[in-house]
């Protein structure tokens, strides 16, 4: 007597807004525009800009080292069920704002992404013609890749946050009740 549609989930009414993941392509999308902007501002202040040292985005690596290594611990204790109040569990709310931290941590990693980028898109053609930006490639360089671990440890952070059987995994919103 069911009709062959699958039913979406009814509405959360609890009044808190749920929070979504983090989509890839946004990030993207966040990354392209900070590269274009940050070359427009290199492209006119550079003269201005102090010297790029491989230290110079190596703060934004720790971050995201912390970040992959917490959600690991996360992980493991989503999979062996020690989420909840008590002695050697993870506090629920503890999970809850390490998803808050993962989001942040990958919009920001996304913009200094670009804004790497951008840098690199001026510094790499003006090598040969420029000792400066010869000697600030490899910090540009080394910035950039760091800010892209920090962008891939959020997002794998947020993955991490997951419950084994969280509807997020599926697009259309259906739960696996519904396709029966």
């Amino acid at each position: 007597a069911r009709s062959g549609r699958a039913r979406r989930r009814p509405p959360d009414r609890s009044g808190v807004a749920a929070v979504s993941p983090t989509r890839a392509r946004d990030l993207v999308a966040v990354t392209a525009v900070a590269a274009i902007v940050s070359y427009l501002v290199v492209l006119t202040l550079y003269r201005w800009f102090p010297p790029l040292t491989v230290w110079t985005g190596l703060s934004l690596a720790a971050i995201g080292a912390a970040e992959a290594l917490w959600g690991g611990y996360v992980r493991a204790k989503i999979n062996a069920n020690e989420i909840g109040d008590g002695g050697g569990r993870l506090h629920p709310l503890a999970v809850a704002r390490s998803v808050l931290i993962a989001q942040a941590s990958a919009w920001v990693g996304a913009l200094v992404l670009g804004w790497w980028l951008g840098v690199l898109g001026y510094l790499l053609p003006r090598r040969d013609e420029l000792r400066v930006a010869a000697a600030d490639t490899l910090g540009a360089a080394v910035a950039a890749i760091c800010a892209l671990a920090l962008v891939s440890a959020a997002l794998w952070l947020q993955h991490c946050c997951k419950s084994p059987n969280d509807p997020s995994d599926d697009p259309q919103g259906i739960d696996d009740a519904a396709r029966e």
